[in-house]
């Protein structure tokens, strides 16, 4: 209920519905003065602020203490007390994805000319001086900076002989070379002459055409530098992870409607619950980051534990959400939760493989 004033009149203002109290029985406006304060707007910003905190803190602990309890709270009608599971995935994945994205921002370096040691010069750094650390004399730091020469001209001999092969990349029905995106045509225009004087059972149908056409596009675009080329890629495609999640969830749901087709259970609970899975994955994954990034800046063995606790945790987790919500035993639970992981998993790779090749169309 909000503290603006009540109007005298009991007439609606939005449906003209006669009042008995301070709210529509029609279309539910409370009856307020229209006229609002400065004072009054700031209150119902906080009012509203506040109300959210609640609600979203009160689900948090709900979603991370009882796997698959508010799915089940929200097909049996109980909603009042806790967020609504759209506003709650919009918001966390919201955060999520501002997070991932100023975390991962891809880079690639393809030069030919560049040793191991300078493309990776920020990691090796890291562990030279890690192994300072561990010398006890002089000797010790004249061994290591030893090593780490020998290192250097191990990886530039490598890069010579490298240099020397030419190796492609296929991705999408397009061939990229590590080194070059050269074409071998040099415009659209010089492709279809050349296509016009072949016999008809030696030319290209309309999506070979179509696939040299962008192979032209962006031969001309990044020219040899495959390093600008891969990072746009990389860039776009990850900016695609929201669509293939909204891709992802109603394929899953029907994994899980035909899993437990004799439960007899609405499609649309199936959503609701993967909603909330996913809620959770995007609340793990930004706990599971902060732990990668104190590994990256501190190195020690025990976090790496903590990692791969972090993900047994998280697959446990997923499990005993279906065994709750589904009510069924341990051994059908995990056997239909192994399905659906590898059912997953297909189309997961199908998924990425569309909207790889949906990113490089976009070139």
């Amino acid at each position: 209920m909000s503290h603006s004033k009540e109007r005298k009149e009991k007439i609606c203002l939005n449906c003209n519905t006669e009042l008995t109290g301070r709210y529509c029985p029609n279309c539910g406006q409370e009856n307020t003065e229209p006229r609002e304060t400065f004072w009054g707007l700031i209150t119902h910003f906080f009012n509203d602020i506040t109300h959210f905190d609640g609600k979203f803190f009160s689900s948090l602990k709900y979603l991370v203490v009882k796997p698959g309890f508010l799915p089940a709270e929200f097909m049996k009608g109980r909603r009042a007390g806790y967020l609504n599971p759209i506003r709650m995935y919009v918001f966390t994945s919201a955060v999520f994805f501002l997070i991932f994205y100023n975390k991962y921002t891809p880079e690639y370096n393809f030069d030919k000319n560049a040793s191991f040691i300078e493309m990776n010069k920020e990691k090796l750094d890291k562990f030279k001086a890690k192994a300072y650390e561990t010398a006890s004399n002089k000797q010790d730091s004249l061994a290591i900076d030893s090593g780490f020469a020998f290192l250097n001209k191990v990886a530039l001999e490598d890069d010579k002989d490298t240099t020397k092969t030419n190796y492609n990349t296929t991705v999408a029905g397009i061939n990229f070379k590590t080194g070059t995106t050269e074409s071998k045509y040099k415009s659209k225009q010089e492709y279809d002459s050349i296509q016009l004087t072949l016999p008809a059972d030696q030319k290209d149908n309309w999506f070979e055409r179509q696939l040299e056409y962008k192979n032209i596009h962006i031969s001309s675009k990044y020219g040899d530098d495959n390093s600008a080329l891969w990072t746009d890629v990389s860039k776009k495609f990850i900016h695609l992870f929201p669509y293939m999640l909204f891709v992802s969830l109603p394929l899953y749901a029907l994994f899980l409607k035909l899993l437990y087709v004799r439960k007899k259970r609405y499609y649309v609970e199936h959503i609701i619950f993967l909603i909330y899975l996913y809620i959770f994955t995007f609340l793990f994954l930004l706990l599971y980051f902060g732990v990668d990034a104190m590994y990256d800046k501190w190195g020690f063995g025990w976090i790496k534990i903590i990692k791969g606790i972090l993900l047994l945790a998280g697959t446990y987790y997923a499990y005993k959400s279906m065994r709750k919500f589904y009510e069924q035993g341990r051994f059908k639970t995990f056997l239909k939760f192994s399905i659906l992981n590898l059912l997953a998993f297909i189309s997961l790779m199908i998924i990425f493989s569309v909207f790889l090749g949906i990113t490089i169309y976009q070139l």
